[in-house]
């Protein structure tokens, strides 16, 4: 990988030259790719529009790119392995070679089903080899795949389904995580029955339950893989082409459609990866995330194939059978680059903290956290635990619209700050601007906005691009603004404080979520928290606490004066909640997402119409919070 950067001083020359002559940096990046036609021009852009076109006039495949550009030179390599939900379930090791096969074979279900280029296909499935291969036999003959998180309800499918026009669905008979058993096949079934655009459902078997199947519609996979041959031509792809949509949910609305296209998510997929993960030859990858997410997109699937690494891919969670799962998987295969969420990492502290000290993990070499803004207290935590204090955290920030990490560390190779996302990667210029959108220099605290396109940015919302220019360009003019608050110190490194609605103006002073939490957070008596703006009659806005204590502190009150005590002397008097409610879970999405949309809206007094909390982790936990509310 001739991108690859080794060294500080690497990075710096590579960003230096990538904001003075981006076009020529990306073209000597893009060159390490396999493309069918090379481009006419390298970028075309108006943030205003907006409408921006990277490699423009290229032609590639990016299935060419992750699977066959390899098979010459390291075919037998390992491209995934998979380790199933259930601990005493065999392992499963599949090389780049029957990858492909695989890949090809599934494409060719595909296409014997009517799929034909710029069809929509939804994919509802587990942490299943299936569900890497699908999504890769989408991409080889031009389908645009939507792959949904398999643990929303039928509702947020037909949603997803009727937005992006679907005609194929691809899913299991049952998905199982941790203790639970989920029939997928149910859910689509039960969602399809308002879905008129679905014309087949192609079915894994994966948990051997018996499911019920539609004469005419639904197939069998196994099945249908035994009537096809391994031989499937990669589809020319126009670099602007999409290459699939990511539904993501905002605060109201209807879930956004995030599209991105082939040649440019590619590349900064690909670059990304190598640069912030620094991962050898025979280094094995794991990326937590599922696959539903674009975490699992960018990191589990296309940047580690782009490269040719190994992609560790669990089907389990953190916690089940107990919770020491993660550091027995690291060690049963050797995991060198570690990459998971905030949330898990603290879950496991409430766990135990001694837990990891049973395993030595000698293989790790580098730590990630994706997802959230990481407090201090879990950041050490996972240094001293997990990477024995010989391990760099690379604390990514990035978001489904971006497609790649934007600002992280880069391997080991810079310095670490505690809950600092670092620098920006080559070709990503951040800026701060305030409140009138006038830009801030220095160290500094304001918006976090982006004014130059890097190859991976979002191109449209499917079907709506007048929603993605308001979301995303309308706000400050001529830049791309994240929603997000952040810090720059007087290093360049950045801190991101949290979503702008989730930053709360108490008596003039903006006050993010995220560093409240983080204060909180290192009370002897908190596991968890969440923060929220609340109407204050005399401050503006006051701030509301929902906190999980751990089992050895009984008395609230006594909490609640510790709580305060602890974030004033953090942060300050200013900071102080005005609310503490001690409470025994959380509003999570089943990927550990809080909803503090829900929590802003108890705080708020308006408890009649919390939206649909079905897909949440554990619903109960919102009537718990509502009859404790304040």
């Amino acid at each position: 990988m001739s991108y690859r950067i080794r060294t500080i001083e690497e990075y710096h020359e590579a960003y230096a030259h990538s904001v003075k002559e981006p076009a020529t940096f990306w073209t000597a990046v893009a060159d390490a790719f396999t493309w069918q036609r090379r481009w006419d021009e390298v970028l075309q852009w108006d943030f205003t529009t907006p409408d921006v076109k990277w490699f423009v006039g290229g032609s590639l495949n990016i299935t060419e790119n992750c699977l066959d550009r390899h098979l010459a030179t390291h075919g037998d390599k390992t491209a995934i392995i998979w380790e199933a939900n259930d601990a005493d379930h065999p392992s499963k090791y599949i090389s780049y070679r029957e990858l492909h096969a695989q890949v090809c074979r599934m494409a060719n279900v595909l296409k014997k089903h009517g799929v034909k280029k710029g069809d929509r296909i939804c994919l509802y499935m587990p942490m299943v080899p299936e569900l890497a291969i699908s999504v890769l036999a989408c991409a080889r003959i031009g389908a645009i795949h939507s792959v949904v998180f398999g643990g929303f309800s039928a509702r947020s499918l037909v949603d997803r389904i009727t937005d992006a026009i679907c005609s194929v669905v691809i899913t299991s008979d049952g998905i199982r995580r941790g203790g639970k058993n989920i029939s997928a096949k149910t859910v689509v079934d039960e969602a399809l029955k308002d879905c008129p655009s679905v014309r087949a459902v192609l079915v894994a078997k994966c948990t051997g339950e018996e499911v019920p199947m539609q004469a005419g519609r639904d197939h069998w996979i196994e099945e249908e893989l035994k009537v096809v041959v391994a031989d499937c031509p990669a589809e020319p792809m126009d670099s602007e082409d999409p290459l699939f949509i990511l539904y993501t949910s905002g605060s109201t609305g209807k879930p956004k459609g995030v599209v991105h296209t082939c040649g440019g998510y590619m590349v900064y997929a690909g670059y990304s990866f190598a640069n912030v993960f620094q991962c050898d030859e025979e280094d094995v990858f794991w990326c937590t995330a599922d696959i539903g997410w674009i975490t699992g997109h960018s990191y589990i699937i296309y940047g580690p194939l782009l490269n040719g690494a190994t992609s560790l891919m669990f089907a389990g969670i953190p916690t089940y059978p107990d919770a020491t799962r993660f550091w027995q998987v690291i060690e049963k295969h050797k995991v060198n680059q570690f990459y998971t969420a905030p949330t898990a990492i603290r879950s496991l502290m409430a766990a135990g903290h001694d837990l990891p000290d049973r395993f030595a993990m000698p293989s790790l070499k580098l730590l990630g956290t994706v997802g959230e803004p990481i407090n201090e207290e879990a950041w050490h935590w996972y240094h001293e635990k997990i990477g024995k204090k010989r391990c760099a955290i690379v604390d990514t920030w990035w978001q489904t619209e971006t497609g790649g990490i934007l600002l992280s560390g880069l391997g080991d190779m810079t310095p670490m700050k505690p809950a600092h996302a670092g620098l920006p990667l080559p070709g990503v210029q951040p800026i701060l601007v305030d409140q009138q959108g006038n830009e801030i220099t220095g160290e500094a605290e304001g918006y976090l906005c982006i004014k130059f396109p890097w190859p991976s940015i979002i191109r449209t919302t499917y079907g709506d691009h007048e929603r993605c220019r308001i979301n995303y360009f309308a706000q400050y003019p001529g830049r791309y603004f994240t929603g997000d608050g952040a810090r720059r110190d007087k290093d360049g490194f950045f801190r991101i404080i949290g979503r702008v609605d989730d930053v709360i103006n108490v008596s003039g002073h903006r006050i993010g979520t995220a560093e409240v939490e983080n204060a909180i957070n290192e009370d002897a008596a908190v596991v968890e928290s969440a923060v929220v703006g609340y109407p204050h009659d005399i401050k503006g806005q006051g701030i509301y606490a929902f906190v999980i204590c751990d089992g050895e502190h009984a008395d609230e009150n006594a909490v609640r004066a510790s709580v305060t005590a602890t974030v004033e002397r953090i942060i300050g008097k200013i900071a102080r909640p005005d609310k503490i409610q001690i409470v025994s879970g959380l509003p999570k999405t089943r990927s550990g997402k809080i909803m503090r949309r829900i929590l802003r809206k108890i705080a708020e007094g308006e408890t009649g119409n919390l939206g649909d909390t079905s897909t949440l982790l554990d619903p109960g936990v919102v009537e718990e919070i509502k009859a404790g509310a304040q």
